[in-house]
């Protein structure tokens, strides 16, 4: 009778270990065929059409999205008005997509107007400030393609915006951007202006201008809105009301000091800025649920190269427990994969909206990538968007953008 009662009471406890012992999430190998990026976006460029071999398909290793319970529909979430996503196309351009729709959400969010505002501008002006930039520091530079969402509002500024309208930068019958031999051109160009030590700034600025107008046309120096005539300036001013020195742009990593502004490290941060607030995780966190909760929406940036990055399957970032477990996720195993390098500085977006699911809080993604398009408008009810896990964002969303209004008691904790 002694050992039947021990034999049950071992069971019991085998049982009760069991079922507290948290569920492990499962891995497998996908193969990816081409997607929309290649079916859709490069489909009529010609150096892709006329090329005779494709890359095989490779193995790659993902969360399996059936042990996660992932939101399946965007209009699930509570959201604030922005404009519809569309395509960067073939470029390199999602900093510029992100913050110009965040702006665009703001600019509702403070005056009612919807607009569209012409990412295109954005990016032409920026690569005239590179341009003066490699001159002055004699090609000591990074450059590339990318940027920071903080150059947006460094561009609007000094240059001000303009409708979308009013200009493009697509080029007659052209459906979808592409840049890839626009900047060829220019990277060449910088490599001939150093190896030659042709440091004439005004020459320099010129020829990238010849370059820009080649591949995405002349920006206007006047629009003209509601019948009347101005500078992009006056347009951001006067009519959009918008003010870019009411934005904050916000991070959280532990190789600067809390609590001051410093520099983000990264290469798309090609001239330094040092601006960014730098906040523990957990206020960081509390800020971006607290800025969807009342009604702000949010410019964001990190990795997006994960397993857990789930977007052909499911639109989803999660954070599977074979890479860290949920209670693990802090500062340190933030700055570990940044120090690491396996949390880089990949892709801009735009926070829209929100929901609570299962006592945890899903963001919802605006997105100007191919990855969140997979199977086309016709096939994916959640083209051009992801649901985002909160511990997907604390752990591998690097920095966000929002308006100052919902850091205004942390601020006051700066120098």
């Amino acid at each position: 009778m002694k050992k039947l009662l021990l034999t049950t009471g071992l069971a019991l406890a085998v049982t009760l270990i069991s079922a507290q012992k948290p569920a492990q999430d499962k891995g497998l190998f996908k193969t990816y065929e081409p997607g929309y990026f290649q079916n859709s976006i490069l489909k009529g460029i010609e150096e892709y059409e006329s090329a005779k071999e494709t890359p095989a398909p490779k193995k790659t290793f993902k969360a399996d999205p059936a042990t996660f319970s992932i939101p399946t529909d965007k209009n699930a979430f509570k959201q604030y008005w922005h404009n519809d996503p569309v395509s960067q196309g073939n470029t390199n351009t999602c900093w510029c997509f992100s913050t110009n729709s965040f702006f665009e959400s703001e600019i509702y969010r403070l005056t009612g107007q919807k607009v569209r505002i012409s990412e295109m501008y954005t990016v032409y002006c920026e690569y005239l400030e590179r341009a003066e930039t490699w001159v002055k520091t004699r090609g000591n530079i990074y450059i590339g393609e990318g940027s920071e969402g903080n150059a947006v509002t460094k561009i609007w500024k000094k240059y001000g915006c303009v409708p979308y309208e009013s200009y493009t930068g697509l080029m007659p019958g052209q459906k979808f951007y592409d840049h890839q031999k626009m900047f060829e051109e220019i990277k060449g160009y910088c490599e001939f202006v150093k190896k030659n030590n042709l440091w004439d700034e005004a020459a320099v600025i010129a020829n990238f201008k010849a370059i820009l107008n080649h591949y995405i046309g002349v920006p206007p120096t006047q629009v003209t809105v509601n019948g009347k005539t101005m500078s992009p300036q006056d347009y951001m001013t006067n009519v959009l009301k918008f003010r870019p020195d009411d934005y904050c742009d916000v991070l959280s990593y532990m190789q600067q000091p809390y609590w001051k502004q410093v520099e983000y490290e990264v290469p798309d941060n090609w001239w330094h800025n040092k601006d960014y607030y730098n906040i523990p995780l957990d206020d960081y966190m509390a800020v971006i649920k607290n800025a969807l909760k009342k009604g702000y929406t949010i410019a964001i940036g990190g990795d997006v190269s994960e397993a857990g990055f789930l977007a052909r399957e499911a639109n989803a970032a999660i954070v599977p427990s074979f890479d860290i477990p949920s209670s693990a996720i802090d500062e340190n195993a933030r700055q570990f994969r940044f120090s690491n390098e396996t949390t880089t500085d990949d892709h801009g977006m735009h926070v829209v909206g929100y929901m609570e699911k299962d006592g945890v809080t899903w963001f919802l993604v605006k997105d100007s990538g191919a990855g969140s398009r997979t199977g086309g408008k016709e096939k994916n009810p959640n083209f051009g968007y992801y649901f985002f896990h909160e511990d997907y964002v604390k752990l591998k969303m690097m920095d966000f953008m929002v308006h100052k209004d919902m850091m205004k008691e942390l601020l006051q904790k700066f120098d």
